[in-house]
């Protein structure tokens, strides 16, 4: 007997694991898009976000039904290895890692509707690399003031 393939994670789902995997974690969602920081007061930088109306997003084609993108801030490293030789993408498809239609130069990425697998091999991982990068960062710059 075969296994059916598990559902694309969704929105809340995706919300729902990083706010339960990252205690720290700071969610707010304001037209379209949840915006993931450390910070519960200014609510910035973000290490990810996730949007779903053509609100904020211009080229994606949000408005097709059950499509999101998530967004994830990475290395340059990381970013480099993962998507720095794409050239034109289609920003459209789904279930491809791909630089970010306005952010790449900032080393963010972008997803469109991942599936589970990919959400699980894929997306959990640069989740983890972009929240401990701004965590790491939060630290090195509170030492500082604390010096």
């Amino acid at each position: 007997m075969s296994e059916s393939p598990q559902p694309r994670p969704d929105p809340d789902a995706i919300t729902e694991y990083i706010t339960t995997t990252y205690a720290d974690a700071d969610v707010v969602t304001i037209d379209g898009a949840a915006f993931f920081s450390l910070d519960a007061e200014k609510h910035w930088p973000n290490f990810a976000t996730i949007v779903w109306s053509d609100e904020t997003d211009q080229v994606s084609q949000l408005s097709r039904p059950g499509v999101f993108r998530v967004s994830i801030g990475l290395s340059r490293a990381t970013f480099d290895r993962l998507v720095g030789s794409i050239v034109d993408p289609d920003f459209t498809v789904l279930d491809r890692l791909l630089p970010h239609p306005d952010y790449a130069r900032q080393h963010w990425v972008a997803i469109l509707s991942p599936s589970a697998s990919t959400f699980a091999e894929t997306v959990v991982p640069l989740l983890a690399e972009a929240h401990d990068r701004l965590a790491a960062q939060r630290a090195r710059h509170a030492a500082a003031r604390d010096r």
